[in-house]
């Protein structure tokens, strides 16, 4: 699975960086990260929300932040890895 972050100016003030690490943390936890790339990309395409997260080439695109992290981790990405 590859999960794509925002790493462009909008996304970086709203907090990229510490998306990245907690997402990078939580992978290193857990026996599904070893499934999991990251890339930083700049601009989804979102910039009015949150950090911008996509899965794969999935056409939804991911508000995330520092406190949502950890619940997009598992209640949608290890669900993707399950299914």
């Amino acid at each position: 699975m590859l999960i794509n972050i925002c790493i462009g100016s909008a996304c970086h003030l709203k907090g990229s960086y510490n998306v990245i690490t907690e997402m990078q943390q939580l992978m290193e936890e857990d026996s599904y990260g070893s499934q999991i790339e990251l890339k930083s990309v700049f601009c989804l395409g979102h910039c009015q929300s949150g950090v911008s997260v996509q899965i794969d080439d999935e056409p939804t695109i991911y508000s995330v932040s520092k406190d949502s992290v950890k619940d997009f981790y598992y209640n949608t990405v290890i669900p993707k890895l399950k299914g």
